[in-house]
């Protein structure tokens, strides 16, 4: 019997990043996935457990339990500037499932949906399942937006998808760049989708939230680089009330809820001590300059990334296949959209002392 598929399902292909990681043999030193090799701290997890010893294991309310969406909404005012109040707020099972309910509740049939090319892998995906148009919005050779090409692209377009701090190139958006961007969407009637889940690792410059310029913005986050909670499945977005309530139709069919022992573990990760975020932003920085200084001893020339924990480095398909054959996983540019080839992404969210191993491969899969 012959399968039917749909034909959004398969128009879209497995991420590049998967099939890496799921391909990495025992020995390799995996730098492809965007992981943090930190474990999620002692506060979180016993907040977690006490959760789970005081019987909190059904379904919560589908926008989340009111005290972690209070919690939300106090972190937006005190980091963020942001006015968003706790029914503006969604709290989903990471921030991968508040993106496609964000695709699902406000993409039509054939409508443009905008994104860095190169970009993050799920944004074109997850706007092609939506029955929408992805678009690529090029980069310049700082790995930064071309502000005057996106906004020639933006008349017509349904939503534009801003990543600052960015994977994977780690360029951080200027405060100048993030307010042309805003009003010119308002001026078009485009939504921005404003993914700021590596908002705390900037080295260097200062993360600026898009919705300060503009109400037509919808903020996405989680707590899953920041806190190291990437298994923990813990996101939210936060928009006006009435794009809420479209986004909550989605999530309350397809989710329900996000889990309730994570929603608790996330309460405390906001409310509790910051000091461990603090140590993992200098640890990357450390990282950061401990690999483009090694790949510069090689003859690499790279755009230093200003945030997140990538390097979005020049390398050839054929190196990167040498790379990978010494036991370094590097993921592909051509993973992350049309524009980026002959470039390779390298995550230093690993030890030093792995950073150090891979550099010494590199270097001789390089012949350097």
């Amino acid at each position: 019997m012959e399968e039917h598929f749909s034909p959004r399902v398969k128009g879209i292909e497995i991420s590049g990043i998967r099939r890496m990681f799921e391909a990495a043999g025992p020995e390799a030193i995996n730098l492809g996935l965007g992981q943090p090799d930190f474990d999620t701290p002692q506060h979180i997890k016993d907040a977690a457990i006490a959760a789970i010893k005081a019987g909190k294991t059904g379904y919560t309310v589908n926008t989340g339990i009111p005290e972690l969406r209070e919690a939300i909404s106090t972190k937006f005012k005190k980091e963020n500037d942001l006015q968003y109040h706790t029914d503006q707020i969604l709290v989903t099972a990471g921030a991968s499932e508040a993106l496609h309910i964000v695709m699902q509740s406000l993409v039509s049939d054939g409508d443009i949906v905008l994104c860095a090319d190169p970009g993050f892998v799920s944004y074109a995906a997850l706007a092609t399942l939506a029955g929408g148009r992805p678009v690529g919005v090029p980069l310049d050779d700082t790995f930064h937006i071309d502000i005057e090409k996106a906004k020639e692209l933006m008349d017509g377009a349904r939503l534009f998808v801003l990543n600052s701090p960015s994977n994977p190139t780690g360029a951080v958006e200027s405060k100048e760049s993030i307010k042309a961007l805003v009003e010119y969407a308002d001026d078009a009637g485009v939504t921005i989708v404003s993914d700021e889940v590596y908002e705390h690792f900037v080295y260097g410059k200062k993360h600026v939230s898009a919705a300060r310029f503009g109400d037509n913005v919808i903020t996405i986050n989680a707590a899953s680089k920041t806190y190291a909670m990437t298994g923990w499945r813990l996101g939210y977005l936060s928009a006006s009330a009435e794009i809420i309530g479209q986004c909550l139709k989605i999530h309350q069919y397809c989710q329900a809820c996000a889990t309730s022992i994570s929603q608790y573990a996330a309460l405390a990760a906001y409310t509790g001590d910051q000091t461990g975020v603090h140590k993992m932003r200098d640890e990357y920085h450390a990282r950061r300059d401990l690999i483009c200084k090694g790949l510069a001893e090689m003859g690499i020339q790279l755009v230093v990334p200003e945030g997140a924990f990538y390097a979005f480095i020049p390398m050839k398909p054929a190196l990167i296949q040498k790379v990978i054959d010494r036991g370094v996983i590097v993921t592909p540019g051509s993973a992350f959209g049309k524009n980026a080839p002959e470039y390779a992404r390298l995550s230093y969210a690993a030890s030093r002392e792995n950073l150090k191993k891979a550099l010494d491969r590199i270097r001789m899969a390089a012949g350097a």
